[in-house]
Parts: C-alpha cells; sequence; structure tokens
C-alpha cells in the first residue's frame, strides 16, 4: 500500500550509483520521493540503499528517522575466504555434525601444503581415483574467474582463491543442473532477527551435466551473468524451459511429485542459514537502524542433502525475465514493509524537530539570556533571592543516535522561562518533569525528566553573578524504552518473510543484549532432533498434528520456512518425538 494513502507525508528515499533500478521503481509506486541533495536538508530522507557497503561515519551519523540497507561488516561472511574461516571455527567449536553443510575448502596461497595432503590421500584412498575441485577468486563475483579440475597440475592462479570440493553428483532436473538463490534478511544482530523470504530463484545450467567437460561453464555454472550468453539460453529446454530461472512456488511443485521429505528439506535449509549467520554476530556491531538482505546459494545433491556454496552480499535485482519480475518487485515491496516506517516517519516530517537540525548535524536549542533582578545591585546585607537560570540544552544527533540505540525518541525541549524571585516568602522550587512527546504510531513516548536548581533563600544572602568560565553543557539522556517494538517479540511472517530466528522462547532471550551462541546452537539442535524424529514417522493427520501440538506448544507462536502454507513449528512436532 502507497504511504501517501495512509494521511502521511510522502517519505523521501535516497539512491547510490548503481542501485537498482527495481528500487526506485517500487519506492514511487508506493509514493516515496527521491532525495535532492540540492533542495533538501542533509538528513531529509528516510532510506539510503546502495549497492555497495556504507562507511563508518555513515553507521555513526545516522538520525533516528533514517535506514540503511546494509549492516556493518558483513563481509566477515560474504567474502569467500572469510567464510571459510569462520565456518572452520565454528565447527571446531559445535562439531562437524553440525556444521556439515559446507564442501571442505582451503584458502591458496596461505593453505596449499594442506590442500595437497587432502589431496594426495584423496587419490590414495579412492584408488588413484581424485574427486573434483573447483576454485574461486575470494574477490570476484558473476562466476568471474571460476574453474574446476581434477589433476593438480591443472590449478593455476595469481591471486588469494578458495578451493573447494566439487558437489559432484547434483540433483538434476531432466539433466540440468540447479541451484537455489534464497533471499535472507538480518534486520538486526542483537537481537539476531533473521526473516527468509518465501519466493525465490532456481538457478539453472544452460546445459545438460556433465564431468566429461570440466572447462564448460554452462554445464557447471548457474549463475545467470554467465548463462545468458550461452547458445542455448533462449532454447525451450525439456522440463526447464526457456532462459535459466525458476521461482520457487514452481520448484515446491517439482518437489511436490518427488519422493522426498520435503518438510525436513526446508529445514536443513533454514539450519544452515541461521548457523551461517551466527558465525557473524561476534563480528556485527548493533545497528537497529539498518538491515541486510542477503542471498544464499544452497545447492541440493541428488541425496536431497542441501549444500552451502556462498554468501553473497548484494544479491542482484536486476530484471531479466518474468521470474525475476514476478520475485523481485515483491521481495523490495517486503523490504520496505520490514522496515516499519510507521514508526520512524514523523521524526522526519515533525516541522519543530526539523529545524533544530543543521548541515553540521547538531540539536541546538538558543538559551534565553535570565535578567538580572533589581536586588543584584543591593548591598550584601540585604534580602536575598534565590535564582533558577534555565539550561543551556544542546546535543548532537549523532551522540545521541550512537548513545540511545535502537529508536530512542529524540525530545523537543520546549521554551522554558527563567523565574527571578526575591525575598523569602516563596518557597523552594520543585523539580519538574517535561513530558515531550514524538508523534509515531507504534512508539511509546519517552518521558525526560528535567531538572533545576533550587537554593534555599536566606535573607543575608545576595544573588550571584552568572559564572565567567563557559562550561560545556552534557547531553540530555534519553531513558532506554524496553517496551519499544525492537525489544518485542517480532512478527512471524511480513508479507512473504517467515521469521526463522528466532524460533522459541529460549532462543529469543539468548539473543538479547549479548548473544549467546552457546544456548542458541543447543537450541537448533533440540529442535533438529524433535523435527527430525517427527519428520521420520509416517504421516500424520491433521487432527493428530493439532492434539500432539498442544502439549508442547511454546508460547510463541513461530512458523516453518518453506512450504507453500508455512505451518506452525509446534504442529510439525509428534507425541513420540516429545517422549524420547
Amino acid at each position: 500500500m502507497a504511504e501517501k494513502d495512509c494521511g502521511f507525508a510522502p517519505l523521501v528515499f535516497r539512491l547510490h550509483g548503481g542501485a537498482p533500478l527495481v528500487v526506485r521503481e517500487v519506492l514511487l509506486e508506493r509514493g516515496w520521493e527521491e532525495y535532492d541533495e540540492d533542495e533538501q536538508e542533509q538528513g531529509d530522507w528516510n532510506l539510503y540503499w546502495r549497492s555497495s557497503g556504507f562507511r563508518n561515519s555513515d553507521f555513526k551519523n545516522i538520525l533516528p528517522w533514517q535506514r540503511l540497507n546494509h549492516h556493518l561488516k558483513m563481509t566477515h561472511i560474504t567474502r569467500k575466504d572469510y567464510l571459510a574461516r569462520h565456518l572452520r571455527r565454528m565447527k571446531s567449536a559445535f562439531g562437524a555434525a553440525l556444521y556439515d553443510f559446507s564442501p571442505a575448502a582451503f584458502i591458496l596461497p596461505n593453505e596449499y601444503t594442506k590442500f595437497l595432503g587432502v589431496y594426495t590421500k584423496n587419490r590414495t584412498t579412492d584408488g588413484g581415483r581424485s574427486c573434483y575441485w573447483i576454485c574461486k577468486p575470494v574477490h570476484l563475483s558473476r562466476g568471474r574467474g571460476i574453474y574446476l579440475f581434477k589433476d593438480i597440475k591443472d590449478l593455476v592462479y595469481d591471486s588469494s582463491l578458495i578451493i573447494q570440493r566439487y558437489i559432484s553428483n547434483p540433483l538434476l532436473i531432466s539433466g540440468y543442473k540447479f541451484d537455489l538463490r534464497i533471499y535472507v534478511c538480518v534486520k538486526s544482530f542483537c537481537p539476531l532477527v533473521i526473516y527468509v523470504h518465501q519466493e525465490g530463484l532456481v538457478r539453472f545450467a544452460t546445459e545438460k551435466y556433465t564431468l566429461a567437460s570440466l572447462d564448460n561453464l554452462y554445464s557447471h555454472l548457474t549463475n545467470t551473468s554467465i548463462n545468458k550468453f550461452g547458445l542455448c539460453y533462449a532454447m525451450d529446454k525439456e522440463r526447464v524451459g526457456r532462459g535459466c530461472k525458476w521461482t520457487m512456488s514452481k520448484f515446491r511443485s517439482f518437489l511436490h511429485k518427488q519422493d522426498v521429505n520435503e518438510l525436513l528439506l526446508w529445514h536443513r535449509i533454514s539450519n544452515i542459514i541461521t548457523l551461517t549467520l551466527l558465525a557473524a554476530v561476534p563480528c556485527n556491531p548493533s545497528n537497529p537502524n539498518c538491515l541486510e538482505l542477503l542471498g544464499f546459494d544452497i545447492l541440493i545433491d541428488s541425496s536431497y542433502k542441501p549444500w552451502l556454496l556462498e554468501v553473497n552480499h548484494s544479491p542482484a535485482l536486476s530484471l531479466d525475465c518474468p521470474a525475476d519480475v514476478t520475485v523481485k518487485k515483491g521481495l523490495i515491496n517486503d523490504i520496505i514493509d520490514l522496515m516499519n516506517y510507521r514508526m520512524m516517519d514523523g521524526f522526519r516530517q515533525k516541522e519543530d524537530i526539523r529545524k533544530r537540525y543543521t548541515r553540521s548535524g547538531r540539536w541546538c536549542l538558543k538559551p534565553k539570556i535570565p535578567l538580572l533582578p533589581k536586588t543584584l545591585h543591593a548591598t550584601p546585607s540585604s534580602s536575598t533571592s534565590s535564582s533558577s537560570q534555565d539550561t543551556v540544552l544542546c546535543c548532537s544527533v549523532n551522540d545521541c543516535a550512537r548513545n540511545n540505540s535502537r529508536y530512542a525518541s529524540r525530545p523537543v525541549h520546549p521554551n522554558s522561562k527563567s523565574t527571578m524571585c526575591s525575598g523569602h516568602e516563596k518557597a523552594p522550587q520543585k523539580l519538574e518533569k517535561m513530558n515531550v512527546e514524538v508523534g509515531s504510531d507504534d512508539l511509546k513516548l519517552t518521558t525526560l525528566n528535567s531538572t533545576r536548581q533550587s537554593h534555599r533563600n536566606t535573607p543575608s544572602s545576595a544573588f550571584k553573578l552568572p559564572s565567567l568560565h563557559k562550561h560545556k553543557p552534557k547531553s540530555p539522556t534519553v531513558p532506554w524504552n524496553r517496551r519499544t517494538q525492537d525489544r518485542d517479540i517480532p512478527p512471524c511472517r511480513v508479507g512473504d518473510f517467515i521469521l526463522t530466528f528466532p524460533f522459541n522462547e529460549a532462543t529469543w532471550k539468548a539473543s538479547q543484549e549479548q548473544v549467546d551462541v552457546k544456548a542458541i546452537v543447543n537450541e537448533v539442535r533440540k529442535l533438529t532432533k524433535r523435527l527430525g524424529s517427527s519428520f521420520n514417522e509416517r504421516k500424520r493427520t491433521m487432527a493428530d498434528s493439532s492434539q500432539s501440538c498442544d502439549a508442547v506448544r511454546d508460547k510463541f507462536e513461530f512458523l516453518l520456512w518453506g512450504p507453500k502454507d508455512p505451518p506452525l513449528l509446534s504442529e510439525c512436532y509428534s507425541s513420540n518425538a516429545e517422549t524420547k
């Protein structure tokens, strides 16, 4: 729904050069306006979208009503060599049985000796036959520089690359190799909140799979940027059709006709996403106004085991075919809904707040100069006066945004009057509370207590002159309101985005403040065991499912991502699984 239909002023988006055209198209359709730096103030935008990463200063200077489409330090899992190191570290910490979804990988040139040892061992144990390996440059994307080899004499490199064991038994559809591009949205890292989109892409190689020709990239790679130049791209291929893409919905229809446990497959893929992102949690600081869209490339082998190939930092959003239009336009719309601008749009639109924002990035209220009372000229023995001076409140927006993480509202201080009293007939002033309201649909109002100094009235004291020394005023601190939406349980579904983490109360508690990775991994193990026991049993009727879930239902309801109509996780448990 277009935001302008809700009665709000249009939201403003800002695009960096190279940003996908579909983002501009979708936002304009929703009633947004594009940012013009020549006509608008520096902070007068709501969303800044760019394909490359942001600078550290962009994260530090972010304002409450603004969003960035990247988190900080995401290269720890999106760069191929970093991902291999982190997964290796997690495997050694939590066991190879859990982190068995990534092929063996070696980073060259540093690990050439280690790779040579494994390569030699495989040739010895396989009766002289060696397995297949795939080489990928660590800093390139879209299939550039990738090649396969079987004999080590064909290994050639002049820059850092990663060698992975090639999955030589992929699941094929009519003889064509394919992988899944799954869109994952990380809303925050502290607490860790992960959404996975129901619609994704199935990317096909455009020539039939064969190991007889390792140099035929159109047979082994599924990158669209490569296959769209193949001779068979426009041909009507058996069962695949023209082009090289399916939607995830079409793949579900294919999967439904196979003799396979679909729910178990989707759960395994969801586990891969969660366990991979857990490796990045210690590296990423909390950035509540940021959101990251990732592209997970998953390969399914002939035994229906999913494998993680890589994680893409800025997955391609170009519209090359009808499947792209169907998937990616809906994806962008759902991402905007995930950002939940109903909470924050009032900050940018309030004129009284916008006037206080300058291009230097500071909030400033001009202090009033108190008038000196007549008693100031009295002799020291004359009756005294008590005074309370207005405190100059001047705080940096940038500092506030850092200190008060999440959606801490920025108080607007009304003009307060300085009261000068003389004589002893007036009582000392009481502490005053200023309740500052910021327009918002979902965010509750934050109360700022502003105190004024009061002095006891004594007949013998004289009125004191203001100090000649300038003291730097402290920035007013806004108390953290834990009842904001970011601290509430996130919705289990937003459009086609399904919440996959947290998946129960224990994981939600473990992801607060300091993320407890060990506790989360234990919960993942428990869930996998419970679901595995249920999935391996014979099919149950819906009545049986509803009876079993009554005993194990969590106070939070979460969905199982993957199926066309995602069931509740609690409905996937069986009573037998609970008794084991």
